[in-house]
């Protein structure tokens, strides 16, 4: 990521988590942070994707996908809510809970094939179905500040073991 910069890492205390930030100033930013985080993926992961509407989760979701070697297009499944890319060097699975009205509406998808898989598992809006989510994943918070410009977007990515 030639543009964007990270502003911190490691960890804030002694336990097993950490954190990294992303400086995003435009669009292109965010997608090299979605790639170097795909490039790092390992099977079985789920990161889930929080942050406003419009702030780029599915930006930061191509850019992951482009890590993993995806060359199709990924678009926000908000009316399927899951998508599989199967062309990477693993499976993407891309999910969308944005109009789950109740958790248990996940058990209808077949939740836990794409949580425990042999792919990477992202979930946009995941703070909906908090109480399904496994201790073990990978948090990413996308932040607009708008005193810093327009499309400036603060990227937290924190591991949580």
């Amino acid at each position: 990521m030639e543009t964007g910069k990270t502003l911190w890492q490691g960890n804030r205390d002694n336990s097993m988590k950490t954190e990294m930030i992303y400086e995003s100033f435009k669009p292109e930013d965010t997608f090299a942070v979605g790639e170097l985080l795909g490039k790092e993926a390992l099977p079985g992961q789920l990161y889930t994707l929080n942050g406003d509407l419009g702030v780029g989760k599915t930006v930061l979701t191509q850019g992951i996908a482009k890590g993993l070697g995806i060359e199709e297009p990924v678009n926000s499944p908000t009316f399927t809510i899951a998508q599989a890319y199967e062309s990477g060097r693993m499976p993407l699975y891309h999910l969308d809970v944005y109009r789950i009205g109740d958790p248990e509406e996940m058990e209808e998808i077949g939740y836990e094939d794409y949580f425990y898989g042999d792919g990477l598992c992202i979930i946009e809006w995941a703070d909906l179905i908090r109480e399904l989510l496994p201790a073990e994943r990978t948090q990413i918070v996308i932040e607009k500040d708008l005193e810093k410009g327009f499309d400036y977007r603060r990227i937290t990515v924190k591991q949580r073991e």
